[in-house]
């Protein structure tokens, strides 16, 4: 993603979707289209609230129900009617008069009507590079520090990050022969039941921690749905439930959703499941807390390997060092205790 030019007024630079962009030197106005966790890594690293004008409703569920919009509260300004159910209403994009608007690199038709209207669109990718989260995060900071020098956080975003993984990896190899089963609830209501397979970032977090994945067999790319009779074959021993659904472990310890049976997985019986953090964003995806994510995982996933690990304690040094944010113990205890409220769902 390398800068390609400067002038007076514009920075051109090559976006995630491949193209050539002339972007304003200076950005007031941005709208976020379909890139879910954008408008947080725009907000921390870059300092963006005020600038982002419109925003998925996705992405202000997951401000209003975490920590982004206590942090920043004028995230929660942003305007969130051109999103019509997921479906983007041009006409209301461009009623906001965005500078430049960051929309998802793989739909292309987005792209068009975006180019069709005047406006600027810049191509944000969450699957270049195998959702690989963390290289993901760098490759998106990395971009948008081009766009907002000002406060260029990528060296130190990126040097957190390869710490944390190279931490994790140097404890994990203990675990080769004796791995965890572990399954990713990605989406889970009374009609649906989706995971991760070898394709979306479930596989890429049990690749990180030294697990394995149960649905890895699985080919779909992004989430894929599954039966319960998969699930109970599989027989994961532990479950990491996302916030992009409603869904808690007591859902599943107590057969309150649907008709599925839980009962007889190990993850059920041995009182196994966890709901996935919620800090600035959603934590499944690769995001600000990516670095955080990654050691929670490793902790719940390997309790002995980490135990040395406080995570209080990890959480408030990451946001200090990094973004100097200083975070309270209540803060913290709300990242690691989502609640249901969250679900982008």
């Amino acid at each position: 993603m390398s800068e390609i030019g400067k002038h007076d007024d514009v920075i051109t630079v090559r976006d995630e979707a491949g193209d050539l962009v002339a972007v304003p030197r200076q950005i007031q106005r941005i709208v976020v289209i379909g890139a879910l966790p954008l408008p947080a890594v725009l907000t921390v690293c870059f300092n963006a609230a005020d600038k982002i004008v419109g925003m998925p409703k996705a992405s202000m569920i997951a401000a209003k129900n975490g920590l982004l919009g206590e942090l920043y509260p004028d995230i929660l300004k942003a305007d969130t009617g051109f999103d019509e159910n997921g479906v983007m209403n041009i006409a209301k994009v461009q009623q906001l008069k965005p500078d430049v608007v960051f929309y998802n690199a793989d739909h292309t038709q987005q792209k068009a009507d975006l180019l069709a209207a005047g406006l600027i669109p810049v191509g944000i990718s969450s699957s270049n590079w195998h959702y690989d989260a963390i290289k993901t995060l760098d490759e998106q900071v990395s971009l948008l520090a081009k766009l907002f020098p000002e406060n260029n956080k990528a060296k130190i975003v990126n040097d957190y990050s390869l710490k944390a993984y190279e931490q994790v990896q140097k404890r994990v190899e203990a675990v080769a022969d004796q791995r965890e089963k572990i399954f990713f609830l990605f989406r889970y209501d009374a009609k649906t039941l989706a995971t991760s397979g070898a394709m979306f970032f479930g596989q890429y977090w049990s690749d990180a921690i030294g697990a394995i994945n149960v649905g890895h067999m699985l080919e779909h790319d992004n989430a894929t749905t599954v039966t319960m009779a998969q699930i109970n074959r599989w027989n994961p021993a532990k479950i990491l439930i996302t916030n992009f659904t409603a869904a808690e472990p007591a859902d599943l310890y107590h057969n309150t959703i649907g008709d599925y049976d839980w009962r007889h997985v190990a993850a059920i019986e041995n009182h196994e499941v966890y709901k996935m953090p919620l800090g600035v964003y959603r934590s499944y995806t690769p995001g600000i807390d990516t670095p955080l994510t990654l050691l929670w995982l490793a902790k719940t996933v390997y309790p002995d390997l980490f135990k040395d690990i406080d995570m209080t304690v990890e959480t408030k040094n990451y946001y200090q060092k990094v973004f100097q944010i200083t975070l309270t113990d209540s803060q913290v205890q709300k990242m690691f205790n989502p609640t249901a409220a969250a679900s982008a769902y």
